[in-house]
């Protein structure tokens, strides 16, 4: 699952060991670390990114450098420039000007094209492991991790094995969303009463962060999620853990996660209901009430909590 590159000086020469430094150093301030991926669809992503500059660049740096030499060369003061103000045609010049957008849409076309391709999300992992089945839904403002095959949930904290690929079943019981691990890379829509697929893996055990990429209310800027890529043995413990100490997620204490609220810390539960994401998607649960009101204030109006786009 490695990314496309471009075969001569662009795929493997000086301009391309550049670009991860150029780019990182634009991106510096920015803590999602997209360019220091953790699994092979991050790289995959990572690696477009990088040929799609340098092919950027390749094309915008000579026109650049052309702008400024035309001016310098056909300065008033120089008097031996060429001077024709009467021509009307050149196939030079055509060539050249229609060249660029030319190679522009061909490169950067055939490296989504390839790209969109190779990391379609659908698209299972190569491994001999099989995956891990996680199912996420998307509420006002937190996120919920199910676990079928272990019969255990977490709310705002993803654990995966590191080394063994994970497919996200990935719902809303409210608005649209959007589940994004910068790191893993594929961000990928969260809609009610759908279901998306998404397949990634996490190469070594590393802790990152996961967010919501779409506006989604109030809670928006609080809706993180810390995401674990743990080993094999680490990983069963930490499913032994919840299954002997967490509370039971059953359809009243789910309800009462639907309800919008913020800075949610993080939690665990057992899960005695196997079909409880189903009947999510289906929407056989009411979905999250959105803003409450609350008791009328002072001057006798009422007051909501909360908001959505």
């Amino acid at each position: 699952m490695s990314g496309f590159t471009l075969p001569g000086p662009w795929g493997s020469g000086a301009a391309r060991r550049c670009a991860p430094c150029v780019i990182s150093s634009l991106l510096s301030s920015c803590s999602l670390n997209i360019l220091n991926p953790a699994g092979p669809v991050g790289r995959g992503n990572a690696a477009i990114l990088i040929d799609a500059t340098v092919v950027m660049l390749a094309i915008v740096v000579p026109t650049l450098i052309l702008a400024f030499w035309m001016a310098w060369r056909y300065r008033a003061s120089n008097t031996s420039a060429e001077y024709l103000p009467y021509w009307s045609y050149s196939g030079r010049i055509e060539a050249v000007v229609w060249s660029i957008p030319i190679l522009t849409i061909m490169f950067i076309g055939g490296l989504i094209w390839i790209g969109s391709h190779r990391l379609d999300p659908f698209r299972p992992l190569p491994s001999n492991a099989p995956p891990l089945e996680v199912q996420v839904v998307s509420l006002d403002w937190k996120w919920l991790f199910i676990y079928p095959e272990q019969g255990v949930a977490s709310v705002n904290r993803l654990v995966v094995p590191s080394g063994r690929p994970v497919h996200f079943s990935i719902t809303s019981a409210s608005v649209f969303n959007a589940f994004f691990v910068p790191r893993l890379g594929s961000m990928i829509y969260a809609m009610p009463g759908m279901v998306s697929q998404l397949h990634l893996q996490a190469d070594q055990p590393e802790t990152m962060w996961g967010i919501s990429a779409q506006f989604s209310g109030d809670g928006f800027s609080d809706m993180q999620f810390d995401v674990s890529s743990l080993a094999t043995a680490d990983f069963g413990a930490w499913i032994d853990r919840i299954k002997s100490g967490g509370q039971n997620l059953d359809r009243d204490s789910y309800t009462a996660l639907t309800h919008q609220s913020q800075r949610v810390e993080q939690a665990t539960y057992r899960i005695e209901d196997p079909g409880l994401f189903d009947d999510i998607v289906r929407q056989m649960i009411p979905p999250g009430p959105g803003p409450q009101p609350e008791a009328p204030d002072h001057a006798g109006r009422e007051v909501s909590t909360g908001g959505k786009d």
